[in-house]
């Protein structure tokens, strides 16, 4: 039974499996770095304890999302030779480099100053520890740059020819990295990274402020995330319309998919609901709005949206996990309007911190930004198929020579270890936050002390005191 496994179906659900680990880490850092450099600016501007708590107590959270988000993307390039070597030999001249250029610039900035941000409070300047700390931010925004222009550039590869052997080769740099859908692509990843972060820190303001526990801090917490999310979460929808009229010109068989749409007509339904069935060429027991997906797509009542039976069936994506991840994604980024404009009301009339209906609200999507991230990586990945590098090499062409038991032994290794390890990671986060913000302790020593301490002051009972 185990030879008959297709090797091809396994490596992509094992990779499918890992990029969603360590996808979700980025996700939350990149929005985390940025908002712990705020905090301390409002800690240097005002010179009030809470941000410094508050501080302190996220960049552990930080330290330990980071620790375990380059641990998972580390296995993810090991990948690309286990499993599809035929990829990195075809594709390694250009995402070879651009995977380098991470790893050189923004990786080395993350590593280098991270340490400064969690030990640097006695030990350097008020300036240095939070140029550190904007370094860091910058360095997680320049990591997705490079990644996502990777990641673009097998959406809407460009700037390149095919060479002997089926090589790709670069011709304009230019335009590898800032591929036609690069853009839209990295602007709508930084605000999802942005609203996952805010809804954390949301959510668990809401729990402080629900169990009435660290209140000066939860407010602060819950007031700075829901004004992300006042301004940021109706910008998505904006940008992501954007995204979709580029995906539309470049992609249009994956927004079929997203639609559901297999025939060819002007003035498109859009399809809230329904079951896409591939094998009947038909989405089931849909329920739709007249007119709207033409709307939406080409800004015309009467706009025509191409349907998936202009492609051959073998050049299709997989319909049902492209349509329904999409749906998810919308309806998850419509209730973050939906809280946005709620939290604004609430503001007016005085009642922000207190309404209890709606710390319960913010914190069932506590997990919104997660889950929404994943779906919408699930709507690219999945509906660039059957093509790794869009319409210009197959997935099924790049599988390393190996055997489904194999592949499957190895898939079920990494479910285990990623249970225990990745497990273990987030109960240590949740001890943290369960923790809470912790008073300035005195041992922690004055943020900015002058002079670093000496050997013989670490040495002495009074190690923690005055430096001279």
């Amino acid at each position: 039974m185990l030879e008959n496994l297709d090797p091809v179906i396994l490596a992509r659900i094992q990779f499918a499996f890992t990029v969603s680990f360590h996808i979700l880490f980025p996700a939350f850092t990149i929005g985390l770095a940025s908002w712990l450099a705020v905090v301390e600016w409002r800690y240097l501007k005002t010179g009030k304890d809470v941000y410094q708590e508050i501080y302190r107590m996220w960049v552990k959270i930080f330290a330990v999302t980071f620790g375990m988000g380059v641990v998972s993307g580390l296995v993810l390039s090991y990948q690309f030779g286990t499993n599809w070597s035929g990829f990195s030999d075809k594709a390694g001249n250009i995402l070879g480099p651009l995977l380098g250029y991470e790893v050189l610039t923004a990786f080395f900035l993350e590593a280098s100053f991270l340490g400064i941000m969690l030990f640097g409070w006695n030990r350097v300047s008020p300036k240095m520890h939070f140029a550190s700390t904007l370094i860091v931010a910058f360095g997680t925004l320049l990591s997705s740059f490079w990644i996502l222009s990777a990641n673009s550039w097998m959406q809407t590869p460009a700037g390149y020819r095919v060479g002997e052997y089926g090589l790709f080769y670069p011709t304009n740099w230019l335009e590898i990295v800032f591929n036609p859908s690069f853009p839209y692509r990295f602007a709508h990843m930084v605000m999802a990274a942005y609203l996952t972060t805010a809804f954390v820190v949301g959510g668990i303001g809401a729990y402080y402020l629900w169990r009435k526990i660290h209140i000066k801090h939860a407010r602060v917490m819950f007031g700075m995330a829901m004004l992300m999310a006042i301004f940021v979460a109706p910008l998505q929808p904006i940008i992501g319309d954007l995204h979709g009229l580029n995906t539309l010109e470049h992609q249009p068989a994956k927004v079929a998919a997203m639609e559901g749409l297999w025939e060819t007509q002007r003035g498109a339904p859009l399809k809230l609901f329904g079951w896409p069935d591939q094998e009947e060429e038909t989405t089931k027991y849909s329920i739709e709005i007249p007119y709207l997906s033409s709307l939406i797509l080409t800004h015309e009542l009467d706009g025509e949206v191409k349907g998936l039976k202009e492609w051959p069936k073998d050049e299709r994506p997989p319909v049902a996990l492209v349509f329904w991840p999409f749906r998810i994604m919308v309806g998850l980024g419509v209730l973050m309007v939906i809280t946005g404009v709620m939290a604004v009301v609430l503001y007016f009339r005085k009642k922000l911190f207190d309404t209890r209906w709606f710390q319960l609200w913010c914190m069932a999507l506590t997990p919104a930004g997660f889950i929404s991230v994943l779906a919408g990586w699930f709507v690219t990945e999945v509906g660039r198929q059957p093509y790794i590098v869009y319409g210009a090499l197959r997935t099924s062409e790049t599988i390393s020579p190996v055997i489904g038991p194999n592949v499957a032994l190895s898939l079920l290794a990494f479910i285990i270890t990623y249970t225990f390890v990745f497990g273990a990671g987030s109960y240590y986060i949740l001890r943290l936050i369960g923790k809470g913000p912790v008073v300035t302790e005195k041992a922690y020593g004055d943020h900015g002390v002058k002079k670093p301490p000496l050997v013989t002051d670490l040495s002495s009972e009074t190690g923690g005191g005055e430096h001279v």
